[in-house]
């Protein structure tokens, strides 16, 4: 695991906003939203570089927007 300032930080952003994502998922019964939630606030712990945090949360966050 890499614990570097950047991957901590985008972990904790992530996180917070695949709660989000999750919660929303839920409410409105879209099992789509309620997947990427949870990869959201799950996948930073399968990578090993900050840079591949970013770019991960980034195109989940651009699916889940699209989904919106």
């Amino acid at each position: 695991m890499n614990f570097s300032a950047s991957s901590l930080f985008a972990s904790i952003i992530f996180s917070i906003l695949g709660l989000y994502v999750f919660r929303e998922g839920k409410k409105r019964a879209d099992m789509r939203l309620v997947c990427i939630g949870l990869a959201l606030m799950l996948y930073t712990y399968l990578t090993a570089n900050a840079w591949l945090d970013w770019a991960i949360g980034v195109g989940l966050l651009a699916l889940a927007y699209r989904l919106y």
